[in-house]
């Protein structure tokens, strides 16, 4: 039996998934999905609150849980991202030079995008309205855990 390939809508599900399971774990409700030829690699969630870590953002805990990659592997991955990607995140993008960025909304908050493109990687937006409700309820619930997440008072 053959297996589909993932679509971008496809594995932005995944990262949602896993966006909301952080909600539900009292964190912050962003997900992110590595992909490789319509295949997931890997998937994260934002665990600052959870595992008490100062970096384990979505992209991050993507990046941590398909641990030890080749670089061949992430020059042609996909890192599909439910928020636009933070300075901190964009920088592991461009660290292991993954050419490919997906992100479901950048409404709610705009990262590293502009440095991205500079820098040669392809950036999709998808602006999916199920990311920028989790997002808009989330910082309208808790301000205080949003900005220190994203490094303000």
């Amino acid at each position: 039996m053959e297996t589909r390939a993932l679509t971008d809508a496809d594995a932005l599900a995944l990262a949602r998934a896993e966006a909301r399971a952080g909600r539900t774990e009292g964190g912050v409700p962003i997900g992110a999905a590595l992909v490789l030829d319509g295949a997931v690699l890997a998937l994260g969630r934002n665990r600052r609150v959870q595992d008490g870590s100062a970096i384990r953002h979505g992209e991050t805990d993507c990046l941590e849980n398909a641990g030890r990659l080749p670089a061949s592997v992430y020059a042609r991955a996909t890192m599909v991202t439910t928020l636009s990607p933070c300075d901190m995140c964009t920088g592991a993008i461009l660290l292991y030079k993954i050419p490919r960025v997906v992100i479901g909304e950048n409404r709610t908050f705009r990262g590293g995008e502009d440095l991205l493109r500079e820098r040669g990687v392809e950036v999709v937006v998808l602006d999916d309205a199920e990311c920028v409700t989790l997002m808009r309820d989330f910082i309208a619930a808790e301000p205080e855990l949003w900005n220190e997440d994203i490094g303000e008072e």
